[in-house]
């Protein structure tokens, strides 16, 4: 599959005082490239009639609704394919793999959930029928703070371990030796991440994972998709994005916080990524939430 020859080792922005993160947003389109991470993620798709999903080796257009489950490191993805709808509901909520450890997955409670977290390595879809029983408390999440969001979302992942007519995607599991390089990705990401402030050069990065600057400018371009200062970018917007809707600092503050030296480039490399300025994507995108 052609669509599978370019798997990016995506970088959430949960950080390690982080449980949950919510995307809630409403598009036109899918055009992020299939990727992995990590992190669990349940993703809910409503009016997506003709999207076609990617799941490891499982292929398929989906319905109008659906919600499915996705264990760590699972190639994954979403494209728009032949859907004709022009407002696609989709949200996504991502946590840490380790966020619920042995000692309480093992508890005879967490049963339940712990089998499903054993099952998601292959994807879960789950019924349309509890997908859209979940829809109404789903949607709400991102409106929760502190332990209520918490306690809901175990609520949530309860029922849906729960469920009936649960179905598995993918016929493989995922191979560690397929991800060699994703550590070296992960030491490039939380240098930049303390220091995305200031200035960075390639050569003082591609010394953290020892290579050459041509050798690590054709690695980073290889495992993400993008150059070494597209990446630095991504992360630096991705930063100002967070920002933007859980700080009230203004736009100029942020985007120096960011390493950007001034406003004008600030603005045009936040629109080159994000498709809008700052302004209109606080105002479009204010249902992204981070929690805990």
């Amino acid at each position: 599959m052609d669509i599978l020859k370019k798997v990016h080792r995506e970088i959430t922005p949960l950080s390690v005082e982080d449980s949950f993160l919510v995307f809630d947003r409403k598009k036109k389109e899918f055009d992020f490239p299939i990727h992995f991470h990590p992190e669990y993620e349940l993703n809910f798709v409503k009016n997506g009639k003709g999207v076609r999903r990617v799941v490891g080796d499982s292929l398929e257009e989906i319905d109008d609704v659906e919600l499915v489950l996705i264990g760590p490191n699972l190639h994954h993805g979403w494209i728009t394919h032949e859907c004709k709808e022009k407002e696609i509901h989709e949200i996504t909520i991502q946590f840490h793999n380790n966020l619920f450890n042995e000692e309480l997955l093992n508890r005879r409670i967490m049963k339940p959930i712990k089998e499903m977290f054993d099952r998601s390595i292959h994807g879960i879809l789950f019924s349309k029928k509890i997908s859209n029983e979940l829809y109404p408390r789903i949607s709400q999440v991102s409106r929760l703070d502190g332990m209520d969001y918490f306690i809901e979302m175990v609520s949530v992942l309860q029922d849906l371990a729960n469920s009936r007519n649960q179905r598995l995607l993918s016929t493989y599991t995922v191979n560690r030796n397929e991800f060699d390089n994703s550590d070296n990705i992960k030491k490039v990401y939380d240098y930049i991440q303390k220091n995305f402030h200031k200035k960075i050069t390639l050569a003082e990065v591609s010394e953290i994972v020892n290579m050459s600057s041509v050798s690590f400018n054709r690695f980073i371009k290889k495992r993400t998709g993008k150059t070494f200062i597209n990446y630095l970018n991504d992360v630096r917007i991705s930063n100002a994005a967070m920002w933007l809707l859980e700080k009230d600092q203004s736009i100029s503050e942020i985007a120096y916080k960011c390493g950007f030296n001034n406003i004008a480039n600030f603005n045009r490399v936040f629109k080159k990524f994000k498709n809008c300025t700052p302004t209109e994507y606080k105002a479009v995108f204010e249902g992204i939430k981070r929690v805990l």
